[in-house]
C-alpha cells in the first residue's frame, strides 16, 4: 500500500521514519511541508492531545461578519391576535399598509438585506460547514480545509463517527461536533 504523504515521489523518509515521534524530527521538517510535519505529529498523539490539535485548527481568512438586521421580520398583526404566528408571511391585501410601505408600519424582507457574499453562511470561527456523512465525503475537504469545516450529519453511527473524526485528524479538517454522540454512548 502506498504511504498516504507525497512529496515529489520521495517515500523513504515515511517508511523508515523513527518510532517515537521525537526522534529525527528535524530531518523530517527539512525535507517536508509544514502540513506532512503536522499530520506526522498528529499521528504519533493520543486521542484528548489530537482534539486540543484540531480546536487549534484556523482558517485562511476571518473577515469580520456584519449581520445588516439581526432581528426577525415578524408577520403583520401577529402583535395582535394570537391565531396569527409571529412567523414571516407576506401581506397580501390590497389595502394593506405594510405592503404599501407606509412610514412607521413594519419593515418586509427585501434584497437589501442579505449578507455579504464572502461572509454568507460564515460560522463565527471563520469557516464554512460542509455535512459529512461518511468518510469519502470528509476527503472532499483535504484541498479547501482552510476555509471549510465539516459537519457531521445526525444520522451518522457512533462507530463511524469515530472513524470519521480520526480521519479528519489526519487530514487537519476542523469538525464542528466531534463529540457529539459520542459522549452520550461512554455515559451509558
Amino acid at each position: 500500500m502506498e504511504p498516504s504523504c507525497k512529496v515529489k515521489g520521495n517515500y523513504e523518509a515515511f517508511e523508515s521514519r523513527p518510532a517515537s515521534p521525537t526522534s529525527g524530527v528535524s530531518e523530517l521538517i527539512s525535507q517536508h511541508s509544514p502540513l506532512h510535519f503536522l499530520l506526522f505529529y498528529l499521528l504519533s498523539f493520543s486521542e484528548d492531545r489530537k482534539t486540543a490539535i484540531m480546536a487549534a485548527l484556523r482558517p485562511l481568512t476571518r473577515p469580520k461578519i456584519v449581520k445588516k438586521r439581526t432581528k426577525k421580520f415578524i408577520r403583520h398583526q401577529s402583535d395582535r391576535y394570537v391565531k396569527i404566528r409571529s412567523n414571516w408571511r407576506k401581506p397580501r391585501g390590497i389595502d394593506n399598509r405594510v405592503r404599501r410601505r407606509f412610514k412607521g408600519q413594519m419593515l418586509m424582507p427585501n434584497i437589501g438585506y442579505g449578507s455579504n457574499k464572502k461572509t454568507k453562511h460564515m460560522l463565527p470561527s471563520g469557516f464554512k460547514k460542509f455535512l459529512v456523512h461518511n468518510i469519502k465525503e470528509l476527503e472532499v475537504l483535504m484541498m479547501s480545509n482552510k476555509s471549510y469545516c465539516a459537519e457531521i450529519a445526525h444520522n451518522v453511527s457512533s462507530k463511524n463517527r469515530k472513524l470519521i473524526v480520526e480521519r479528519a485528524a489526519q487530514l487537519a479538517i476542523k469538525v464542528t461536533n466531534p463529540n457529539a454522540r459520542l459522549r452520550s454512548e461512554e455515559n451509558e
